[in-house]
């Protein structure tokens, strides 16, 4: 595709089509989502090859709903579709997009065309479309940019993925301590070339290590002759450059900032991260989490087949040598069950109660060491806490479950033993809940990883194990 073939000019459009009446309440929703039919009437244009009314079905979109059009057509149309709407595929539609979708689609323009995007981009949505090509294209695509533009996407790059290094912006404003209120306003007006849009002023000392901010809000009601050393605000929350994008979260939900500088190892200020940013970071954090705890890799439908199919191969076959260790559990006792049929019914019943209780409690302890609400501190609080619900479960249920299996088996030992076994696996799950993930987060894994696999292996071969050893000791199977 050529750089021609994204050019339009609308003026020109106009003249030669005439305008599809499709105003945007036909077609979003109540929920404000792209309706089928209105998909289907842009797809149905696609095919055709009718390019001009796919332009005057998608020009009165915003550009987020653009950008959710080409994740909701067929991955062989999005090209067709980024011709037809032309000069509708501006900065604001190209960062809007599915990272996925972005990633297939910039693969398929000439690398000059991805940098005139990719300048046009503030550096940290410019970063996050090109981190994920390939390097070779990655390098074609930097060679054709500005060398100023270049130059600054390859030292964000040159930070680590998912850090506050490639999540910052570099457009901010900065300024001497030695200024009054009258020359900060007076340089807000006559530098054309600053952010069109920001909400405080950092105020940097002669290393240009920041010292304190001034909100906007400030600069208008202070009188000219004050100087900018006496009415800024000197706590502020710095975000070092290296630092893991959930922690700066974490360091906004905490503080509720709007926006934070980021400084470098020397402390200089290199950079600013707005709450715009973080909005993503949490939805995606939070979605992370419990995609990792299910092995369900990205969990983004547009991810390639093979590459979702890698991921969650894996923790399959990591599930399949867990549930062999519950099958040789089982094989140790087969003499026991072949002589009471019942306990062979009865088997799942206590796995899987112990392994709901024991995601119960994994996914509370996983979420509390994400957020920093467990730490080192109140650990053992933590522990204490959730053994205490283990048990007041345990006992509950052992309650329920023993009273029933003895009235349907009209057999007391037996519910005895299924009680006594369903309690002491609830509490088994409860320990592995909160135990797994602490060991894994002590040795700086992400306890999201692995750890439903080992509290699923823990209450499968305890439950097992547990109750089958009581039935045969209790003289239940003679």
């Amino acid at each position: 595709m050529s750089e021609t073939d994204l050019q339009h000019d609308p003026a020109e459009q106009a003249e030669d089509t005439a305008r599809l009446d499709v105003p945007e309440s036909e077609s979003l929703d109540d929920d404000n989502r792209l309706k089928a039919e209105f998909v289907r009437s842009v797809k149905d244009a696609l095919d055709d090859e009718d390019f001009e009314r796919v332009y005057d079905l998608v020009e009165p979109l915003h550009p987020a709903d653009i950008a959710d059009l080409f994740e909701l057509v067929d991955e062989n149309e999005r090209l067709g579709l980024a011709r037809a709407i032309r000069d509708l595929m501006g900065v604001e539609v190209i960062a809007e997009m599915n990272d996925w979708v972005r990633e297939a689609l910039m693969e398929a323009l000439p690398a000059e065309v991805v940098a005139e995007i990719a300048e046009q981009l503030d550096t940290d949505d410019a970063v996050a479309m090109l981190e994920d090509l390939d390097e070779e294209d990655q390098q074609a695509v930097l060679a054709e940019m500005e060398p100023e533009d270049r130059a600054a996407i390859e030292t964000a790059l040159s930070y680590p993925e998912e850090s506050a290094g490639r999540l910052m912006s570099r457009d901010f404003v900065a300024v001497h301590e030695s200024m009054t209120v009258g020359d900060l306003i007076d340089f807000l007006r006559e530098h054309r070339e600053l952010p069109t849009e920001f909400w405080e002023v950092f105020i940097v000392d002669p290393m240009h290590r920041p010292i304190g901010t001034c909100a906007l809000s400030w600069i208008l009601r202070t009188p000219r002759n004050i100087p900018l050393y006496d009415v800024m605000a000197r706590d502020q929350t710095l975000i070092p450059a290296d630092m893991d994008q959930e922690e700066v979260a974490l360091r906004f939900q905490k503080y509720a900032l709007i926006s934070a500088a980021v400084v470098d190892e020397a402390g200089r200020l290199i950079g600013q991260i707005t709450v715009d940013d973080i909005v993503h970071i949490i939805q995606e954090e939070a979605g992370e989490d419990t995609l990792l705890l299910s092995g369900a890799g990205d969990g983004d439908i547009n991810e390639p087949i093979r590459d979702a199919y890698s991921a969650r191969v894996r923790w399959l076959i990591a599930n399949l040598l867990t549930a062999t260790l519950a099958s040789s559990v089982i094989a140790m006792f087969e003499g026991t069950i072949s002589k009471m049929v019942a306990l062979a019914t009865l088997m799942p019943i206590v796995a899987g109660l112990g392994g709901n209780a024991g995601t119960q409690t994994l996914a509370v302890t996983v979420r509390a060491l994400a957020t920093n609400q467990l730490t080192a501190s109140n650990a053992w609080r933590a522990v204490r806490r959730e053994m205490s619900i283990a048990l007041l479960n345990g006992c509950t249920v052992a309650v329920v479950i023993g009273i029933v299996v003895s009235l349907i088996f009209g057999n007391v030992t037996l519910g005895l033993v299924i009680a006594m076994a369903m309690m002491t696996n609830i509490l088994i799950a409860g320990m592995a809940g909160v135990f797994v993930p602490l060991t894994l987060e002590r040795f700086k894994a992400d306890p999201a990883i692995a750890s439903s696999i080992f509290v699923t292996m823990t209450t499968d071969s305890m439950g097992f194990l547990v109750f089958l050893g009581l039935a045969t000791v209790s003289g239940l199977v003679g």
